[in-house]
């Protein structure tokens, strides 16, 4: 039966992507034909498509009852998809990144995320977010940056170059700032400071803040608790995933961000911030690991 439901899951969401990427390919197309300040009226066009993308998700994962997600909401929950938000979240699984969409569409605009370089080579998916200037970053261990310092300004043009595009109308940016997804090996190998975290890395979320300097509204704190082993993305496909549940803390940003600083001066003064929140999530995620709960289903905005 679990396998019967994956494999339909998969075809749904195959046939959605292909769907959604056949009108996204031609406006992409078109757009690059135009002048920059053109394009952006097919830009916004592009992110409904998102849209209209995650929200057939949506009905795949409730007609075949693929999860289910309990949301607890703290701080202002008057969200608008006409402002700039900038999203952060603990990271254990590629699951994250669906379950964030499914919570978080039509309450924000659509989310944009740092991707690996390689990953444009995905089929439809990895043109699809080049399309939609997701900032394609490169993964670089400090031995390769000490031995060429130049490939860290590669990244942050490639973030501060997508910025500049996202300025033109409201987007989400999300960042994971573990910067990888955590896992038991990674946590002991890095002498980690938390219990259930890896260390927050602050180079992405520094570049984002320079970049969206006086356009973002709020902070949008996530904790993802998996009630249960952390699945892959086929176990969520196959119903392996029973129940899930999403803390989502709104927050303010700090006036001292919103500063005209350099970016050494953002930097030093986002880290502290960020080090307080990700104490608060590892007392929250202990916490909340192995609480029961009345299972919910995924909730409709407004």
């Amino acid at each position: 039966m679990n396998l019967l439901r994956g494999i339909l899951a998969s075809l749904l969401l195959g046939l959605n992507t292909v769907v959604t990427c056949v009108p996204l390919y031609l406006m992409g197309a078109v757009r690059l034909l135009l002048p920059a300040t053109a394009g952006g009226f097919l830009s916004r066009r592009m992110d409904r498509l998102i849209n209209f993308w995650v929200g057939n998700n949506r009905k795949c994962f409730d007609l075949l009852g693929l999860t289910s997600i309990e949301l607890i909401w703290e701080g202002d929950d008057a969200l608008s998809e006409d402002q700039w938000y900038l999203v952060i979240s603990n990271h254990q699984s590629w699951t994250d990144i669906v379950l964030l969409q499914n919570t978080l569409w039509r309450r924000v605009p659509p989310l944009k995320f740092f991707t690996k370089r390689q990953l444009i080579w995905v089929p439809f998916l990895g043109i699809a977010m080049w399309f939609l200037d997701f900032p394609y970053v490169r993964r670089m261990s400090r031995e390769q940056i000490a031995a060429n310092p130049g490939l860290a300004e590669l990244d942050r043009q490639a973030t501060l170059n997508a910025c500049e595009k996202f300025r033109a109308h409201p987007n989400s940016v999300l960042n994971f700032p573990e910067g990888t997804r955590f896992t038991p090996a990674k946590h002991r190998n890095q002498d980690a400071r938390f219990q259930n975290l890896l260390n927050p890395k602050i180079g992405g979320l520094t570049y984002v803040c320079d970049g969206l300097t006086n356009h973002l509204h709020k902070l949008l704190d996530i904790t993802i608790v998996y009630l249960g082993p952390t699945p892959t993305f086929w176990d969520l496909m196959q119903g392996r995933c029973p129940q899930v549940r999403i803390l989502v803390q709104c927050r303010d940003l700090p006036e001292s961000l919103q500063a005209n600083l350099s970016l050494e001066e953002r930097r030093a003064r986002l880290g502290p911030w960020i080090e307080d929140i990700w104490r608060d999530k590892d007392q929250r995620l202990h916490r909340q690991v192995g609480a029961s709960s009345m299972p919910t289903t995924i909730e409709q905005p407004g």
